[in-house]
C-alpha cells in the first residue's frame, strides 16, 4: 500500500507537532520513521492508522483519501490483549472478519508456529511475559493478512532475542506477502538491520527520506547527520 502526505499538520494545545508539507512510503517497502525525541514520529504512524485527525492536509492510500481500515493494523510499544488465551487473542480479528473454524485453526498454528507460540496457545494473556507479550500482539495483527502494519517502538521493552525474533518476522511477511511495514523505532541499529527505506523528523518536519542503507551511512542533510552522529538529542 502506496501512503502519500500533503500538507499534513496535526497541534496539541496550540502547539504543531506535526508539519508535513508532502511525503510517501513506497509500496512494499520496510520503512523506518526515525528521529529524536518529539520528532512527530508517533504522531505520524497515528494519524496513519486513524487512531487521531489531522488538523490540515491529507493521507492518501493507494491515492484514495478514506483510510481503508481493514486493511490495516497497529502495534504498540505496550500492547493490549484481551483477558483470555493466547490463542483465541490471535482468532479474535479473524472471527470479527467470518472466517470459517477450519481457516481460522490453521492461520491461528502457523502464526504460533512461526513466532515459537505453539507450546503456550493455552495460556493466559496476564501470565505471559513482556516479550511474549508483544509477540502475541504481533501474530495478533497479522492474523488476517493486512496490506499495511504500523509499529510504535515494538521491541523497546523486550529481551534481545524476542527482538530478533519479531525483526525476522516483519522481514518475512514483508517478502513474502508484500505487506508495507511502518516501524516508528528510536534504535537505529534496528532500522539498519530491518528496514529498506528511513523517513527523518526533527520537529514536526519531514528532513530526509530514501534508502535506508544511503541515509543511515551517508545522509545528505546536515541535522540527518547529526542525529545519526549522536550529536542531535531533541
Amino acid at each position: 500500500m502506496e501512503l502519500r502526505f500533503e500538507e499534513l499538520t496535526r497541534a496539541y494545545e496550540g502547539k504543531k507537532v506535526l508539519d508535513l508539507k508532502a511525503g510517501a512510503i513506497v509500496s512494499g517497502s520496510r520503512t523506518g520513521v526515525i528521529g529524536p525525541n518529539g520528532a512527530g514520529k508517533s504522531t505520524l504512524l497515528n494519524l496513519i492508522g486513524g487512531l487521531d485527525r489531522a488538523d490540515g492536509g491529507r493521507i492518501y492510500y493507494d491515492g484514495q483519501k478514506q483510510i481503508p481500515k481493514n486493511e490495516i493494523t497497529q502495534v504498540f510499544q505496550t500492547p493490549y490483549l484481551i483477558t483470555t488465551t493466547v490463542e483465541k487473542n490471535i482468532a479474535y480479528p479473524l472471527k470479527l472478519r467470518g472466517w470459517g473454524e477450519d481457516e481460522i485453526e490453521e492461520r491461528v498454528a502457523q502464526l504460533c508456529q512461526e513466532l515459537d507460540l505453539t507450546g503456550m496457545r493455552k495460556k493466559k494473556a496476564w501470565k505471559l511475559s513482556g516479550g511474549e507479550t508483544q509477540k502475541v500482539a504481533l501474530a495478533r495483527a497479522l492474523s488476517f493478512h493486512p496490506r499495511l502494519l504500523l509499529l510504535d517502538e515494538p521491541t523497546a521493552n523486550i529481551d534481545p532475542s524476542t527482538t530478533a525474533e519479531i525483526e525476522k518476522m516483519l522481514i518475512k511477511i514483508n517478502e513474502e506477502e508484500k505487506t508495507t511495514v511502518v516501524l516508528v523505532t528510536h534504535n537505529l541499529a534496528q532500522a539498519k538491520r530491518t528496514c529498506d527505506r528511513c523517513l527523518f523528523l526533527k520537529s514536526g518536519q519531514l528532513i530526509e527520506t530514501g534508502r535506508a542503507d544511503q541515509i543511515l551511512a551517508n545522509p545528505k542533510e546536515e541535522l540527518t547527520r547529526k542525529f545519526i552522529a549522536g550529536e542531535l538529542l531533541i
